[in-house]
């Protein structure tokens, strides 16, 4: 009868466990379907050349998720939206990025950690909202010059504005944007988060 209890028991913290597990970060795109996804590491067209996620999703920690979510929703007041490139980031891929490209202006030493590895940190763009078209920025994605720095201001007027308009309305909403990446925001709260190593296609 104890082994019994005690496997029972033990079947209940296991579940439990799986539960919580599960609840650590939540699909972008069920908290608000309207945000667009462009999960670049998914792809060849990123900065390493290669596919680094078996699957195009993105994942944040639920609160920040919200946070994002509400941004959204105020930018489709003007008809635009965001587009995700990339969310939470296991650590096993920034050791991954740090190898090839071992420079903390743009790629976070996984010694530390990285705010995406926390499932804080969200790499976005802004969209008109009826066809999906990206609005003019100073750069592409994962450009590591200058001109991607929030200091790199020769740039025409309405790129100017497209930044800026990003860039405030995410910290309107609980974001904090990161100097030399126009792209990336970090939740204003990404200390209270523990680094994870959970792999893209083991989250629901």
């Amino acid at each position: 009868m104890k082994r019994y209890v005690l496997t029972v028991m033990g079947a209940i913290l296991f579940a439990l466990a799986g539960v919580a597990r599960t609840n650590l970060l939540v699909a972008v795109t069920s908290v608000n379907s309207q945000i667009r996804l462009d999960i670049r590491y998914a792809t060849t067209n990123n900065f390493t050349g290669q596919q680094i996620y078996p699957v195009p999703k993105a994942y944040l920690r639920p609160a920040v998720a919200e946070k994002l979510s509400r941004a959204q929703n105020e930018l489709m007041q003007q008809g635009l939206g965001l587009k995700v490139f990339d969310a939470y980031r296991p650590l096993t891929v920034q050791k991954k990025f740090w190898a090839i490209l071992p420079d903390e202006r743009y790629v976070a030493n996984p010694a530390k950690g990285s705010r995406h590895n926390r499932g804080s940190a969200v790499d976005i763009t802004l969209i008109q909202l009826n066809t999906g078209e990206e609005l003019p920025m100073p750069t592409g994605y994962d450009n590591f010059t200058e001109k991607a720095h929030y200091a790199y201001t020769n740039l025409p007027p309405e790129v100017l504005r497209n930044r800026t308009l990003l860039r405030d309305t995410m910290v309107r909403n609980g974001f904090v944007p990161f100097d030399t990446e126009w792209w990336h925001f970090d939740d204003a709260a990404w200390q209270t988060y523990a680094l994870l190593d959970l792999t893209i296609e083991s989250l629901p």
